[in-house]
């Protein structure tokens, strides 16, 4: 990248605000990211402003270990060095870091409130529509959801739920969703118009993270409520 460019991103990303922490220690950070912000930068100098920059900025040195959608809020961690990050990623890989998320979909979801399920459904890049992907028996990859009700709006048609990924496929809990019948409110990729209309953003929230501490080994988890 020339000179005059580098010196231009690093202008646009000075003096941001820095991110709301939920936890923060010599080994990692939880930080709250909301709908609309990048978790890392995208191209061009209009897409330098995102939870990774504004981390930096504020604990320097600050790693990404994993990436929420740009559309969702919630729950982000990060590692403050390098050693942090590969025990973090490495934890992430082996399934020991567990996520729950909560979104209102489109219907009235038939199971019983509080009574989990499991969506297994391989999901491949849709390579002429990129960024989407689809469900494809053939070449998609084993993804694997779990999901509950938790309760329905009869009078607009909707159902709040619980979701756990138990693995981490791009756009997997939207996809999944979808697939089913009952697409996140406000998704602006798979969702057809009317359920985007209904709401102003995407309705999908990261809400709990647990894991063991990378270097103390003590359990540790976070909360933080869905603004919807």
């Amino acid at each position: 990248m020339p000179q005059a460019e580098t010196s231009a991103l690093a202008a646009d990303t000075a003096g941001l605000p820095a991110p709301v922490a939920l936890h923060e220690d010599a080994d990692l950070l939880v930080l709250c990211k909301p709908s609309g912000l990048l978790c890392v930068p995208g191209r061009g100098p209009d897409k330098q402003d995102c939870l990774s920059a504004r981390a930096q900025q504020h604990w320097p040195g600050a790693l990404i270990v994993h990436r929420l959608d740009q559309a969702t809020s919630g729950l982000v961690l990060m590692a403050r060095h390098a050693e942090a990050q590969r025990r973090l990623s490495l934890a992430f890989e082996q399934r020991q870091i567990h996520k729950r998320y909560v979104a209102i979909v489109q219907g009235l979801v038939a199971e019983p409130p509080g009574s989990w399920a499991d969506i297994h459904l391989p999901i491949a890049a849709d390579w002429e529509r990129r960024p989407l992907r689809v469900i494809d028996a053939e070449h998609g990859k084993p993804s694997h959801t779990r999901w509950r009700p938790l309760d329905h709006n009869t009078a607009a048609g909707t159902t709040r739920v619980e979701l756990e990924p138990v693995t981490g496929r791009t756009h997997q809990l939207r996809v999944h969703l979808a697939a089913l019948g009952h697409p996140i409110l406000g998704d602006a990729l798979y969702a057809n118009a009317a359920t985007q209309a209904q709401a102003p953003r995407l309705l999908l929230h990261a809400g709990e993270l647990a894991l063991a501490h990378p270097t103390t080994g003590q359990a540790m988890r976070w909360e933080l409520a869905a603004d919807f």
